[in-house]
């Protein structure tokens, strides 16, 4: 019993871990791209403010199309975004191998109740959006 438990400790661990890695390579890419393609955004003073690049007029990504989209065209918004998501959904996909971690230790009452965490976490992200 005690090796299951270690073999789900080290899965969950490597879930987070490579999600972490992953989310961070993706925005380090994007940030790549964004001062690539606007050189004016680089100088820690001059014509171009920061606050014009984040605020809300900006055009950003606010849809999947619109973010497949900027991925597509290679803006770096949109490539950012891409690893902000990955990293919001880094945790859900660990409370889904938890699911399956507590079906590989034949745990049926916590499977149900991580599956019921998994269910809420998904569907709040749908409520949100609406």
């Amino acid at each position: 019993m005690a090796e299951k438990v270690r073999k789900v400790e080290l899965a969950i661990s490597l879930v987070l871990r490579i999600g972490v890695v992953v989310s961070v390579v993706i925005i380090a890419a994007g940030l790549v791209l964004t001062f690539t393609h606007h050189a004016d955004y680089l100088p820690l003073r001059g014509p171009v403010s920061y606050t014009t690049l984040t605020s809300t007029s900006t055009p950003f990504p606010h849809s999947f199309a619109a973010l497949w989209h900027s991925i597509a065209l290679g803006e770096g918004q949109g490539i950012i975004l891409l690893g902000v998501l990955t990293l919001i959904l880094t945790p859900v996909l660990r409370v889904a191998v938890g699911v399956l971690s507590f079906v590989y230790e034949k745990d049926a009452p916590m499977a149900l109740v991580t599956l019921l965490v998994l269910a809420l976490l998904v569907g709040s992200f749908f409520l949100a959006g609406a």
